[in-house]
């Protein structure tokens, strides 16, 4: 099984400021998150969205434009130019990161013009039935790129590149999935909805050859211009999932790098996520969103949640090495579509099992790690000031102790509904071990062995201030508080990171 020491971190959230300041606070900031324990940085889509300098990315406008042309009212992205980009991986690449790139092959938005075709209209919640006859539509499908023009790339985009749209400009009115003459829905996709292949915007038709094509050569010219590490997919269960193997060999071969590779499979059916492991041949990690909806079900039910179940079903679980284990992301933080809150107390215990514990490749969220404030608009259409607190405090002492004393064999103590642990033995390199325990409820205790004799723990999170010392066999009896998590290591060796007690609340 292959094992991930370190951690990336999630250097955005979906309501980071649109003032294109973000590529410059990566080039500030990344020798202090590799100093702290990061591995690498996973950065936003940095290509032009429809909605310009203000869209997060995510819709699609043009894969070429890395905030360099004057195209969409913009010519920065809503993170900053091309130069700016290129700077920050730059500076992470120097202070030893690796930077992962946001990628989207599921659509484009933000058309340059209108074309007339002729299309079927498909119920959008079951795309297996028909709700009309085959007729001419109206639609947003002509991708000009004006402000750009035939630099980079020459290919102009129009309505044979894509296979669906959920608006015909001449009947605004009426709601349907509209499916293009002489197209099919991919099969290879997740089955909600009868078939999920269709998303939104202009959806591309990934078995067209001049598509792959061009996605191929567009890799190959990313990869050269930015030097990036590896990619995270967005939306991987609506496209054809062959043609992300078919991409990733393409670029691996072409670069002779072995490119990381990270998909979003937003469901929290484990078997789903399995199929797509399964017919990707493992070249893909998913990041796990089952052990996401334990965490955020433990910390909603608090209590009566049975910590003993939080990994069950979870990839870590059963598919260590295809696991890219979360507490939050964009999609889940609040006023988001997926709104899915972990709650702010349990998110140290949250941090805690994926950090220190055997198995996935952790992910820390911006806003988890350095708190966020915005304001959006609820799904009820009303505005809200939303605080998301930070956990740098502990977050970093977490750091600190995976890539300290988070190694050897592991033991479970998940024994207890309201109160679990583990243990790791540490190796001939990382001798002493380590012991961490978590409650959601009273505060709890728990005899553990660490596989090292007579040796005296302290709590690095100090909500614990007594020490504990082993036997001669290596058991102690560890403790922690009600509705916290404690993390016990050698002591005098630990050091604190620097950041001081005072700013555990950040």
């Amino acid at each position: 099984m292959k094992e991930y020491n370190g951690a990336m971190m999630q250097f955005f959230h979906w309501y980071t400021p649109a003032d294109g300041s973000l590529w410059k606070l990566l080039a500030e900031r990344a020798a202090s998150l590799s100093e702290a324990g990061i591995t690498a940085v996973w950065m936003p889509p940095a290509y032009k969205g429809a909605g310009g300098g203000a869209d997060p990315g995510y819709g699609v406008y043009d894969l070429f434009d890395l905030g360099e042309f004057d195209q969409k009212g913009s010519i920065r992205t809503k993170y900053g130019t091309r130069e700016e980009y290129l700077r920050a991986i730059e500076a992470a690449h120097a202070a030893g990161l690796q930077v992962y790139a946001d990628v989207v092959f599921n659509h484009k938005t933000g058309g340059d013009n209108v074309e007339e075709f002729k299309a079927t209209p498909y119920n959008p919640d079951n795309r297996n039935e028909a709700i009309g006859e085959l007729q001419s539509i109206k639609a947003w499908t002509s991708f000009t790129f004006p402000g750009r023009g035939t630099t980079y790339s020459s290919l102009q985009w129009h309505w044979w590149h894509f296979n669906a749209v959920d608006t015909n400009a001449a009947a605004t009115d009426f709601r349907a999935v509209y499916l293009f003459e002489g197209k099919d829905f991919n099969d290879e996709v997740d089955q909600e909805k009868g078939n999920f292949d269709y998303l939104m915007g202009c959806n591309l038709d990934i078995d067209n050859p001049d598509v792959r094509k061009e996605l191929m050569y567009w890799g190959e010219w990313y990869v050269g211009l930015t030097g990036v590490d590896g990619f995270r997919f967005d939306a991987v269960k609506h496209v054809g999932a062959d043609f992300f193997v078919e991409w990733l060999n393409h670029l691996r071969n072409h670069t002779e790098r072995d490119l990381f590779a990270v998909g979003e499979y937003w469901s929290g059916i484990d078997k789903a996520l399995e199929y797509f492991i399964k017919t990707t041949e493992r070249n893909l990690m998913l990041f796990d969103a089952v052990l996401h909806y334990s965490f955020a079900s433990a910390g909603r039910e608090e209590g009566a949640y049975d910590l003993r179940t939080i990994l069950d079903r979870s990839l870590v679980k059963d598919h260590p090495d295809m696991a890219v284990t979360i507490v939050s992301n964009h999609d889940t933080q609040p006023l988001q579509s997926l709104e899915s809150v972990v709650e702010p107390w349990f998110k140290p215990l949250a941090y805690a099992i994926i950090l220190l514990r055997r198995g996935g490749y952790p992910c820390v969220f911006f806003p988890d790690y350095y708190g966020a404030e915005y304001r959006g608009i609820g799904k009820d259409g009303k505005e809200y000031d939303i605080q998301m607190p930070g956990h740098k405090w502990l977050i970093d002492h977490f750091l600190r102790v995976r890539r300290t004393y988070a190694f050897g064999e592991q033991n479970d103590y998940f024994d207890h509904q309201n109160c679990i642990g583990w243990t790791r033995t540490g190796n001939a390199k990382h001798p002493g071990g380590m012991a961490v325990l978590l409650s959601n409820d009273t505060d709890s205790e728990k005899p553990m062995n660490t596989g090292s004799a007579g040796v005296t723990y302290g709590d690095i999170t100090e909500h614990v201030t007594d020490t504990v010392t082993t036997d001669g066999e290596g058991w102690g009896q560890f403790r922690c508080k009600g509705r916290s998590v404690s993390v016990w290591i050698p002591i005098p060796k630990w050091e604190n990171p620097g950041n001081g007690p005072e700013q555990r609340a950040q």
